[in-house]
This record gives structure tokens, C-alpha cells and sequence, in this order.
């Protein structure tokens, strides 16, 4: 229950995000379902069709898609409120990542499928969705290049993982890597942290 919780969450918080780019684009409300849909729940279907999952668990629960669309209205209609306070938009990002996080790292350790795989499905989960949404607009995606993102999802993998060898309980253990990531992605925002850049010959 913990984990469909947390799933629905970062739904609905990286619909968001992906509908704030569709508006930012001036793409039609077609444009803006899909933008929010696949940055919604996009990270989630690779997952789930990587470790065998299928059909993945956001096309059999008809909860996704809606709370997909939800999430975009509800920005489209509070969106000239929500540029005066972006942060909020950066807040629930930062939400959705440590929510992600968590839920793709729990996934992967059910299956038993080792550390590497736990690290692995907890970026794809966090940042599967907003990849897949930076390419359908043509840019490259955002977690290749800039902010401390997708690496905050992989050092949550690695405390998810690393806590597995605790007697702490797989609750703590989400709830414990979902808000360690959460404050780790806030963190490198006030910070304004980056990876090194590569640079040209």
C-alpha cells in the first residue's frame, strides 16, 4: 500500500512538471496530456518492462492515466499563479524524485535482483519520465547535462540498498530513501551543484 501511495504521488507531482514544460512549449491540450502522462508515469513503464513487469503496472491500474491528466489541468489552471511561485513547481519535482526513487529501488530488491539493478531501476524510475519528455520537445535531456538530479536518485538507490543490510523494516527504508533524496535534490538546488563538465579539445 506504502509503495502504490508514494507511485500516485510522483505521478501526480511529475505530471506536473511535465505539464509546466507543454505550457512553456505552447503545445495544445493534446500536447499537454502527453507531456504529462509520459513524464508521469514513463519512468515507471520502462521499469516495469525491464525487470518483466508487463503489461506494466501504470497500464493495468486505471488510476495513472487520470491522475496524469488531473495533474496537468491542475496546473494549466493554476499555472499563472505558479510561475509567481516556481519554487513550488521545483518542490513537488523534488518530491516526485525522492517518491520514484524509493518505489524503483523497492521494486527492484522484491525481485531480488541485486545492487546494481537496485541502483539502476531507482534512476530509470526517477528519471525515465522526464527523459523520455525532453526528447519528445528536442532537447537534450536535462539529466544529462545539467542539475544534480538524476545523481540524487542514484545515491538514493545506493542508501536503499546499503539500508537492506540494517534491521530498520522496508517502511523506514522507503520512507527513509524517499526523504533522504528529497532533501538531497532540495540541497543541490539552493546549492546549485553540477557534475564537472565535459570540455572540447
Amino acid at each position: 500500500m506504502l509503495l502504490l501511495v508514494l507511485d500516485i504521488l510522483g505521478t501526480f507531482a511529475f505530471a506536473i512538471s511535465g505539464a509546466e514544460k507543454a505550457v512553456r512549449y505552447r503545445l495544445d491540450w493534446l500536447g499537454l496530456i502527453v507531456l504529462a502522462t509520459v513524464t508521469g508515469v514513463g519512468g515507471g513503464i520502462l521499469r516495469d518492462v525491464m525487470l518483466g513487469t508487463t503489461p506494466p503496472v501504470a497500464l493495468t491500474n486505471p488510476i495513472y492515466i487520470p491522475i496524469c491528466i488531473i495533474g496537468a489541468f491542475f496546473y494549466l489552471a493554476l499555472c499563472k499563479k505558479i510561475r509567481k511561485i516556481r519554487n513550488l513547481i521545483l518542490i513537488a519535482d523534488a518530491l516526485g524524485l525522492g517518491f520514484f526513487t524509493a518505489v524503483g529501488a523497492a521494486k527492484a530488491d522484491a525481485l531480488a535482483a541485486g545492487p546494481y539493478s537496485v541502483i539502476l531501476f531507482a534512476s530509470i524510475t526517477a528519471a525515465g519520465g522526464g527523459l523520455i519528455r525532453d526528447v519528445l520537445v528536442s532537447e537534450i535531456p536535462q539529466v544529462l547535462k545539467s542539475d544534480f538530479y538524476a545523481t540524487a536518485a542514484i545515491i538514493g538507490g545506493i542508501l536503499f540498498y546499503a539500508l537492506d543490510f540494517t534491521n530498520l523494516g522496508s517502511t523506514p527504508q522507503i520512507l527513509t530513501t524517499t526523504g533522504f533524496t528529497f532533501l538531497l535534490r532540495l540541497f543541490a538546488m539552493r546549492k546549485k551543484l553540477e557534475l564537472p563538465k565535459t570540455r572540447k579539445i
